[in-house]
């Protein structure tokens, strides 16, 4: 009977799914990821079914799909992310990628004390910038047990400034007169979402679309110590919790355990590459897994927007997009500058 009650939730996340994945097949070029098309959906019915009686229904599906769902999609998103990839993109990427993500995580720390956010949007919104957009914000959440306002804050603030850099970083590459290496790595590193990569190198050229997609690849690899960096970060700031409300703190060892915060889903996820990166998986069937990661991907996002209000996020106030615009624009600029200084624009 358990099982049961999560059905209504699931069905409905899985058809906003279906919509969001179509309306994105109808985009002449991929300027919206379908997760994102999916939030906004349910954010959009959420405004009106959030105070009906029918919500509690579908309620315990959407907790499912957004968490239990979300990381099994992650898990066989790794078989599309092959490890001796970080070989093929050469040791010019791998060095602007160290710098941008030194940018987003040390800089959008001082950024987000400035702001007065919690560090947990505050960190969403640096992995979003840093990493690979909604999939790194989404592998990280349940790590740090972030709530659905901060998921979906999150991910529109590093979308819009996806939108901007698909029609300007074309136009800046050239005039720049930048190579079609250049710009990939530059692309690849510097704009968040994998659709908006995309998108960004293909309009430039197709040899610069091709290598930016590679770096993109490489750069979604540093998800795993990421995700494992702010599991034992989250488990110090219960502990030191835990510790200011309780005199004694013996209850410490039974509440506070590795095993209770460590994302084994991410152990998942790299046995996953590591299958793809020693043995021949055929072509088809990575396609497929990450055709099935994608779409399972959409419809947790879908669950999020059906937990998130409008509401509620604006409560934030504008504070999370001003985060997400000066991480995302210090990135640009440094990814540029590392090449300039390596010889590579």
């Amino acid at each position: 009977m358990k099982i049961l009650k999560l059905f209504p939730g699931i069905i409905i996340s899985a058809s906003i799914a279906l919509v969001a994945c179509w309306l994105e097949s109808l985009l002449p070029i991929h300027l919206i990821g379908g997760a994102v098309i999916a939030m906004f959906i349910g954010m959009i019915i959420n405004y009106f079914l959030s105070r009906s009686k029918y919500f509690s229904v579908i309620a315990p599906g959407l907790k499912f799909t957004s968490k239990k769902i979300l990381k099994f999609a992650i898990i066989i998103l790794g078989l599309s992310l092959n490890i001796t990839t970080i070989l093929k993109v050469g040791r010019m990427s791998l060095t602007v990628m160290v710098f941008t993500l030194l940018t987003c995580f040390g800089c959008g720390y001082f950024i987000g004390k400035a702001l007065g956010l919690n560090w947990k949007l505050s960190n969403l919104i640096s992995a979003g910038t840093g990493i690979c957009g909604g999939s790194a914000i989404a592998a990280i959440a349940p790590t740090i047990e972030a709530d659905d306002n901060d998921v979906a804050y999150a991910i529109s603030a590093t979308f819009l400034f996806d939108m901007a850099m698909i029609v300007l970083f074309p136009i800046m590459g050239r005039a720049l007169g930048m190579t079609d290496e250049a710009f990939g790595i530059w692309a690849g590193t510097a704009v968040n979402d994998t659709s908006s990569v995309v998108a960004t190198g293909y309009a430039f050229s197709e040899g610069a679309g091709d290598f930016a997609t590679m770096v993109k690849l490489t750069r979604t690899l540093s998800i795993i110590p990421t995700v494992i960096t702010f599991a034992f970060i989250n488990l110090r700031i219960k502990r030191k919790e835990a510790i200011a409300a309780s005199q004694t703190g013996k209850s410490l060892k039974a509440d506070f355990k590795i095993t209770k915060i460590f994302p084994w889903f991410i152990l998942g996820f790299v046995a996953m590459s590591l299958i793809a990166s020693f043995f021949k998986v055929p072509a088809s069937v990575v396609s497929e897994t990450k055709s099935i990661s994608k779409y399972l991907m959409v419809c947790a996002l879908a669950a999020i927007g059906l937990n998130t209000s409008f509401s509620g996020m604006k409560k934030s106030g504008i504070k999370p997009m001003i985060h997400g615009f000066i991480i995302s624009a210090l990135v640009v600029v440094v990814a540029l500058v590392v090449e300039i200084f390596m010889g590579i624009v």
